[in-house]
């Protein structure tokens, strides 16, 4: 009601069909729900988000995209149940439609809604990625897990931007993952320089929570880290042609975004990174690209680093809040 879902209409779209499985998928009395643990042996995050000069990118996009995956498990978990039960009506989803996967994973008992509105669990954290089989079987039906946040604001606390406005409640038009994933258009200049140089997503709540102490390590080659995203040179991912892009990216969920918005977002990241020659000649190479929302983007950076020069700012490109420094789990 808010318009706290920003561009992403779809979220009101489809109201009756993320809240009535069987509208979405009919003969549905119940619903399989599935978790996939993700997180790679990576760079430390809360370092690379104190070095200013590297780009951060989500922990759930440093491997492949996780789609194809979950949903080929999700069909040989399909056929195990067929062997045993018989054939039976169904359909998997791997977030591929209007599907409430935290509400249905928490009915489930898979964990928790966190106050960050991601799933808990006390073994796993939140690095996780959830998967569905709506079914016409009568299975019994399993307890929801309780809740174990207590007190605890960390998540709230930590937010960059301010996105998360109360317990259990986001506006994603101030999310950095919305920012540099979900919108197409301009980010707005207020939070560009809060997006610091997170290039694709936000994890700060996730580092903050206690619980991802007990994340688990995964083992599936398809989320081993690719193409060093862990800590990459901003410059560096700046200088990619399309090309570059489109081959390095292949098979990753940034692929998604497209070549400008990846610029885009690099841009920012480079307009918050430390004052050198090597960023602003990287920023004037940019200045006269062919889309006008990387021009855009660009010349607020250099617009931003010219600023800092007149004032004669000091920066050696360290971030010396503690919420970068620093991570629950890694």
């Amino acid at each position: 009601a808010k318009g706290y879902q920003g561009e992403m209409d779809y979220m009101g779209k489809h109201g009756a069909k993320r809240t009535r499985p069987a509208q979405l998928h009919a003969g549905t009395i119940r619903v399989i729900s599935a978790r996939m643990d993700y997180s790679p042996r990576a760079a430390d995050p809360g370092a690379v988000l104190a070095d200013r000069g590297k780009a951060f990118v989500s922990r759930y996009a440093l491997g492949r995209d996780y789609h194809k995956l979950m949903r080929d498990r999700l069909q040989e978990l399909r056929a195990r149940i067929e062997r045993e039960a018989g054939a039976f009506g169904g359909r998997v989803f791997t977030d591929s439609a209007p599907v409430m996967e935290v509400e249905l994973a928490r009915k489930a008992g898979l964990g928790w809604r966190g106050k960050n509105t991601l799933l808990l669990a006390r073994d796993a954290g939140s690095y996780f990625f959830l998967g569905e089989i709506y079914t016409d079987l009568p299975l019994p039906v399993d307890a929801p897990a309780a809740g174990h946040c207590g007190t605890c604001a960390r998540c709230i606390e930590v937010c960059p931007t301010r996105a998360i406005v109360a317990p259990y409640k986001i506006d994603a038009r101030r999310c950095i993952s919305y920012l540099t994933i979900e919108l197409k258009g301009s980010i707005p200049e207020d939070l560009r320089p809060l997006v610091g140089n997170r290039v694709y997503g936000c994890d700060d709540c996730q580092m903050a929570c206690p619980w991802n102490r007990f994340a688990q390590r995964s083992v599936e080659p398809d989320f081993a880290l690719r193409n060093g995203l862990d800590a990459a040179d901003l410059v560096d991912l700046f200088a990619w042609s399309e090309e570059e892009f489109r081959r390095r990216m292949a098979g990753s969920a940034i692929f998604r975004i497209g070549y400008e918005r990846w610029l885009r977002n690099l841009a920012v990241g480079l307009g918050n990174a430390p004052t050198s020659e090597r960023v602003i000649a990287a920023l004037r190479a940019r200045a006269h690209d062919p889309s006008e929302l990387v021009r855009e983007h660009v010349a607020w950076a250099l617009a931003r680093h010219a600023r800092k020069g007149a004032a004669g700012e000091r920066d050696d490109g360290r971030v010396g809040q503690a919420r970068e420094r620093g991570a629950a789990h890694y």
